[in-house]
């Protein structure tokens, strides 16, 4: 049985929030003309729950919980589930427990729970707080990002180190160490970083959607502000990504595997959708009522969406150096014209490249340092002395040693060590 995940949304679109970004409220207006309760009930909890273990390969079994904001839910409805799991787990097996949430609601009963039951937790954060009270408010209008570092803080006192999400919109674009340093200050250990794309009716970006070469130069900047100071004290998610795919591993992100199709939606309401991205008439395959989750992950059409990805790959794609670490990005984003007219490059294919090329030498060599055995300090102590060489004798008006054509003034120069 070849795995899958499985997203289970329990209140649907549902959420105590209004982001300005959220591509899920569509999702939400679609959801409600089909079915009017916006909880999942404690029957089809149990069909979910049996259902999802029975098709697991073991011996542990990976439940996610997403959103809108999935604490809507109640902590009862969390309680049911882990008595659930206990009923149907096989002898010798566990459940890894994941919840997504902006964190409004967590106080100290929810975090201790979540604490006894060893959930793992992320928590949507957008870096500094002007820019996360700007997208991320209340249905009052009020912004969230006191609330939402509060509930950093809580759980980090309950021993949970929480996942930071920070999207990425155009205007987080233009303040990267801004963005990264306030998520480094809260001391989590991981940062994700996630691009806002989004269409309006016209098939054009919107406003807040994230240019490729702005998002390119985001990376690069993080990458360089990570690589320098913070190389073993916290892990950025698409950096740890990356050198795990060069070291001869696989990917765990969706959008950077060959192929997709395996990270299933379960709704509220039982229905199954082929991707998050994808909740919509045309990517409906089935309910769990009707079917089982291993069989509709398997179905011709969930296949067909899955190998897509690989099948309609541009030439571009095809021939391009950074294939093995990219794959063509996320199905959703590719929606441009290829260098030779081709459909379906990825809008963010030339901020990708960018960054792959900017932090392939650094990254590797920090790889092979490990592989000899040198400490996180050693190998700091190393990159510190190949960045000075590397600027010995460079003036503000020479071409930029990091190789971008441009004067070093216009470029690297406020980086340099």
């Amino acid at each position: 049985m070849q795995p899958f995940v499985v997203m289970a949304k329990p209140v649907g679109s549902l959420c105590n929030l209004k982001c300005s970004y959220c591509y899920y409220l569509e999702t939400g207006r679609f959801l409600k003309s089909q079915h009017q309760q916006f909880r999942m009930s404690d029957s089809l909890l149990e069909t979910y729950i049996h259902q999802y273990i029975a098709s697991s390969p073991g011996p542990a079994v990976q439940f996610t919980w997403h959103g809108g904001e999935p604490t809507l839910a109640g902590l009862d409805f969390y309680r049911l589930v882990l008595k659930l799991q206990k009923r149907y787990l096989p002898e010798g097996w566990s459940c890894w427990n994941n919840l997504q949430t902006n964190g409004i609601l967590l106080d100290d009963e929810w975090c201790s729970f979540l604490a006894d039951a060893h959930f793992d937790v992320g928590l949507s954060i957008d870096g500094t707080q002007w820019l996360h009270d700007k997208n991320r408010k209340d249905h009052s209008g009020s912004g969230s990002y006191e609330r939402a570092v509060a509930s950093v803080r809580r759980l980090q006192s309950h021993g949970i180190q929480p996942d930071l999400l920070c999207t990425v919109t155009s205007e987080t674009a233009k303040e990267p160490l801004a963005v990264y340093r306030a998520l480094k200050d809260l001391n989590t250990g991981w940062i994700q970083f996630i691009p806002i794309v989004r269409l309006t009716e016209n098939g054009q970006p919107t406003a807040d959607s994230v240019m490729s070469e702005e998002y390119g130069d985001f990376l690069c900047t993080v990458f360089d502000e990570w690589i320098r100071h913070d190389l073993g004290r916290l892990d950025v998610q698409l950096f740890a990504e990356i050198a795990l795919v060069w070291s001869g591993g696989n990917a765990s992100l969706c959008w950077m595997a060959p192929t997709c199709g395996r990270v299933l939606i379960v709704e509220h309401d039982g229905s199954v959708y082929s991707c998050d991205h994808f909740v919509n008439p045309d990517h409906h395959i089935g309910d769990i009522e009707s079917s089982p989750l291993s069989v509709l992950v398997d179905l011709p059409v969930q296949r067909r969406f899955g190998n897509e990805k690989q099948t309609k790959l541009p030439q571009q794609c095809c021939s391009c150096s950074w294939l093995e670490i990219c794959n063509g990005g996320c199905p959703k984003d590719r929606f441009i014209l290829a260098e030779n007219g081709e459909q379906g490059l990825n809008y963010l294919c030339s901020g990708l490249r960018h960054f792959y090329a900017h932090a392939e030498q650094p990254l590797r060599h920090v790889m092979q340092l490990r592989k000899q055995g040198l400490t996180t300090d050693a190998i700091k102590a190393e990159l510190l002395a190949k960045s000075q060489a590397r600027w010995r004798d460079v003036r503000r008006n020479d071409p930029c040693p990091c190789g971008s054509g441009r004067k070093a003034k216009h470029c690297c120069w406020s980086k340099r060590l």
